[in-house]
């Protein structure tokens, strides 16, 4: 059930019973910092709403739920001003284990909250804590994992589940505590299109019930849209911007929040980007099915005709030279103890190449690009690095020159780092040092440079990913987009010709996320080969030039990026969905020209920020 379907004529906070949570001019500052983030932030949320919380990086958001569980200030040294009420008790005077039985959290981090050795101790561990009858812990646990599609997998441990596997683990443990506020911090980053589905449908049913409220902090806004009854913004300085109902704040104030760098639907960023392009629209679409339906009673701009789309899936122009292998996988079979997470894997990646690797959560994805990069040992004589000398082709078709291959087994932590850079799902399992200066000096140094040249290069660095203000705090006090950034760098100043990410956007704002993903493009314009893994079919279809597709440990499926999408079958034989934009666009008669257009910056309108 959608929030549209709960309740058409709900327009806000006025449309529920009395408040749940109370927040009145709540500004935080962590220790060591000298500003407040959030700075002023005053909204309220009542029983059975479900309130999405957005704001650009660094604006508080992850802060404020941390906050609201009483983590911040007893567990998490910070300064405090305002009130904050949750259920009549204040979280500042009330200890986290009382406040537990108010407020369920699920972290953007799954692992900072597993502690047990199977999902259903894991799950029964908090009510187990409240001292509740045998039978009603048992009852309690088994209904929150059927919830997120766990219980069959109830007596295997934690470790053994994918990242996205985690994240519904953590959603069951909040569940089965019963606390009438869920608070949700990026709960779907890591699941598959498929397992998201599943988890706001165990919300929204809980929700129905009226006696839960949900405070939620997205950026999958494709997916989160019908569920969500009111917005609130943030915005840079971590204050209020705009708080109303979802049409008042998504679709009348879109174009203010694409410019302050915040989340949009997919199909609401196309929509401001034809508004460019003469087409109208009486209400701002924020679902494919509304863009869709939009443009089929909307007629083509009389300068459409005439207008040059590149045709769906183009790629930018390579060089004539045929490209070398950067990365080659040999029949490559993974253990995670003695379960297999990959069998006889064999693929090809070249250099300069952009490869985007997507899959269901479990189909090894995380454990391939781990492999490729030595983060986990692979079998020798499965896993080979380029070794590769770049350098600027001259003007006579000069090339680089090539030394042979790596065997990722039997290289060095130097060697594999000097050829490929790791960007971990989450940035916390990278950082070393004690501020994020030292954090990216570290890759500097350890290449024996001049002092004043790693502070030079580190400096430019760090203002690049805006993160010069943050130079001397420790990186574990970053908000989550921030220490994404962070991670990214740490990996580039290396300046190892592949670098690997895993899910590159998490934690991400949309204008942070847009930096980074064109950075990534300018880098692999000039020869680095990117490989990313990520859950956003969206991001695949814009950036990547191939894509591989993994379902249950093997390779099912690689080549270029459109033709992978063109195989419905496939999509959904892989656990996958189409990119937004293809939903709303494929075999759409009355827009012939747009018809399969599947990236953004191919639709007419230019740039929308």
């Amino acid at each position: 059930m959608t929030a549209l379907e709960r309740d058409s004529s709900a327009a806000g906070a006025a449309d529920f019973a009395v408040p749940l949570v109370r927040l009145r001019d709540v500004a935080i500052t962590h220790d060591g910092e000298s500003v407040a983030s959030p700075a002023s932030v005053s909204f309220e949320i009542a029983a059975g709403e479900v309130v999405l919380l957005l704001g650009p990086s660094g604006s508080g958001k992850s802060t404020l739920t941390l906050a609201l569980n009483g983590l911040i200030p007893h567990a998490i040294p910070a300064g405090v001003a305002g009130s904050l009420l949750v259920d009549t008790l204040n979280t500042l005077e009330t200890p986290v284990a009382e406040m537990s039985t108010r407020v369920g959290m699920v972290f953007q981090d799954p692992d900072a909250q597993l502690v047990t050795g199977t999902l259903l101790d894991e799950v029964a561990f908090g009510a187990e804590n409240l001292r509740m009858p045998v039978a009603a812990v048992l009852s309690r646990a088994e209904a929150a994992l059927r919830q997120v599609g766990l219980w069959e997998r109830r007596r295997e441990n934690p470790d053994r589940l994918s990242g996205g596997g985690r994240q519904r683990l953590a959603i069951a443990c909040a569940l089965a505590m019963g606390a009438p506020l869920l608070v949700l911090d990026e709960p779907t980053a890591n699941l598959d299109p498929q397992g998201i589905e599943e988890v706001y449908q165990a919300l929204a049913e809980l929700v129905a019930a009226g006696d839960h409220a949900i405070l939620l902090v997205e950026h999958n806004l494709d997916a989160a849209i019908g569920f969500v009854d009111r917005v609130v913004v943030l915005d840079h300085a971590g204050v209020v911007a705009f708080d109303g109902a979802v049409d008042e704040v998504l679709r009348d104030r879109a174009a203010q929040l694409h410019e302050m760098g915040v989340w949009l639907p997919v199909s609401s960023i196309a929509a401001l980007r034809m508004r460019r392009a003469g087409y109208v629209f009486d209400a701002l679409p924020l679902t494919p099915a509304e863009l869709r339906a939009a443009l089929e009673s909307t007629p083509a701009p009389i300068a459409e005709a005439n207008d040059e789309v590149p045709q769906p899936g183009a790629l930018a122009p390579r060089a004539a030279s045929a490209p070398e292998t950067a990365i080659e996988v040999r029949r490559l079979t993974l253990r995670r103890g003695r379960t297999a997470v990959l069998h006889d894997v064999n693929l090809e990646i070249l250099e300069g190449e952009f490869v985007a690797i997507v899959g269901a959560n479990g189909a090894g994805k995380t454990s391939l690009i781990q492999a490729i990069a030595g983060v986990i040992p692979p079998p020798r004589g499965t896993v080979y690095l380029s070794e590769t000398v770049h350098s600027t082709p001259p003007a006579s078709g000069g090339r680089a020159v090539d030394r042979g291959r790596v065997d990722v087994a039997r290289a060095d932590s130097r060697t594999t780092s000097s050829l490929i850079g790791f960007v971990f799902q989450n940035p916390e399992h990278q950082f070393i040092a004690h501020t994020v200066f030292d954090e990216v000096a570290h890759g500097l140094r350890r290449q024996r440079l001049p002092e004043d040249e790693v502070e030079a290069r580190t400096l430019a660095l760090l203002e690049r990913f805006g993160l010069a203000e943050k130079a001397l705090s420790h990186p574990f006090l970053l908000s989550g987009g921030q220490k994404r950034r962070l991670s990214v760098g740490t990996a580039l100043v290396a300046g190892a010709p592949i670098l690997v990410l895993d899910e590159p956007t998490f934690g991400q704002d949309r204008a942070r996320a847009d930096e980074l993903l064109s950075l990534l493009r300018e880098l692999n314009d000039h020869g680095t080969t990117i490989v990313v893994v990520t859950h956003d079919m969206q991001l695949v279809t814009e950036y990547a030039d191939r894509t591989i597709v993994l379902a249950d440990g093997r390779v099912i499926a690689a080549g270029p990026t459109a033709h992978i999408f063109d195989d419905q079958a496939l999509v959904e034989r892989a656990g996958l969905r189409l990119p937004p934009l293809r939903q709303a666009l494929t075999n759409l008669p009355s827009h012939p020209d747009l018809t399969g257009v599947a990236r953004l910056r191919d639709l007419p309108g230019g740039a929308t920020s």
